[in-house]
């Protein structure tokens, strides 16, 4: 066993007499954990970075959480930053394709990545599909995840949720699901339109073509199903009220990112063909969405910021961008800096 083994093996079996003495089923925040939600494991990363794993009872397996420390001692906020369709894994996250680890390791406040999720939208999906399995992400990023692992931080109970792409469609519907719970949303590049024909057809896209599942109906059912409206947020933009709204877009052409001084283009991340080609159409499609959910949102009265870029393609770049330019809105809604 390699010295990272012992010590990852040795943190296990601490944190399972530790977790048992202090009941770290409880709650955190006003939330009660779900029965049998639990820290099962941990690996220290460095002094305040760990991968910790949660055991889901909604998926019956464990899932791995990327989790940076508050600096302060005392109870901080949370943020939890969810990963974009490829969920992660194989250099896919925010991790890898920016510089969010350090941005926010320098703020005063606890993040929480889970890992995976791949093109599943971050939902509760109705069976099980035979390529990307059985997902019930709604059940534990809103009931499950939240209380166990704020009481596993020592959190103050403030907490805001913010997306990319894919997940940038899953924290409206996650703060729709469960008004007054997350303090606050941000939307990067995400389109708040599921049920509508064209809508449709970019989830389908989404988990079919590019993540490669079995049927996207294998999640909300067919296309007439009332689950599609059900998780379409422009639809159901009322259940925004009480929650901070912050939306990003580009516009889809070429911008600072778009050429191949961009560092991701310069190490072979991503392609600048692929990038001009397929990101310029999506994120131009992605801000017809945006502009329908801000325009919508004001018709209700309901406060929306909207970051309305000139340029800029579906990409990462822009991404690292937004998260640090929405960070003062995140930070006041939640009581940091």
């Amino acid at each position: 066993m390699s010295p990272r083994s012992a010590r990852t093996a040795l943190m296990r079996l601490a944190l399972a007499g530790a977790l048992g003495a202090a009941g770290l089923m409880g709650t955190a925040g006003g939330a009660t954990a779900a029965p049998g939600a639990r820290v099962v494991g941990a690996e220290q990363v460095n002094d305040r970075q760990q991968n910790v794993q949660v055991f889901s009872p909604a998926m019956n397996r464990p899932i791995t959480v990327q989790v940076i420390r508050a600096a302060a001692s005392t109870p901080r906020p949370t943020l939890y930053l969810l990963n974009g369709s490829g969920g992660g894994p194989n250099g896919s996250g925010w991790d890898a394709q920016t510089d969010a680890v350090g941005f926010l390791r320098d703020r005063d406040v606890n993040v929480v990545t889970p890992y995976g999720g791949s093109n599943s939208y971050y939902t509760d999906w109705i069976r099980a599909d035979a390529v990307l399995g059985y997902n019930r992400w709604q059940t534990f990023l809103n009931e499950e995840l939240p209380p166990v692992i704020e009481a596993y931080l020592n959190a103050d109970g403030n907490r805001a949720l913010a997306g990319v792409s894919m997940s940038g469609t899953s924290v409206l519907n996650l703060a729709i699901a469960k008004p007054g719970f997350w303090n606050s949303v941000a939307s990067y590049s995400g389109c708040a339109q599921t049920s509508d024909p064209v809508g449709h057809e970019f989830v389908r896209i989404t988990v079919e073509n590019w993540g490669g599942g079995q049927s996207v109906e294998n999640m909300w059912g067919p296309a007439a199903d009332p689950l599609w409206r059900a998780n379409d947020p422009l639809l159901n933009a009322e259940g925004l009220r009480g929650t901070a709204v912050y939306l990003s877009t580009g516009s889809g052409l070429p911008g600072p990112h778009d050429n191949a001084a961009d560092p991701r283009v310069q190490d072979g991340r991503i392609p600048l063909p692929v990038q001009l080609a397929f990101g310029g159409p999506i994120e131009a499609a992605i801000r017809y969405c945006t502009i329908n959910l801000t325009n919508r949102l004001r018709e209700l009265n309901i406060p929306v910021t909207l970051d309305d870029r000139p340029t800029g393609t579906h990409s990462w770049g822009y991404w690292e961008d937004d998260l640090r330019t929405s960070w003062p809105f995140l930070a006041q809604s939640i009581g940091t800096n």
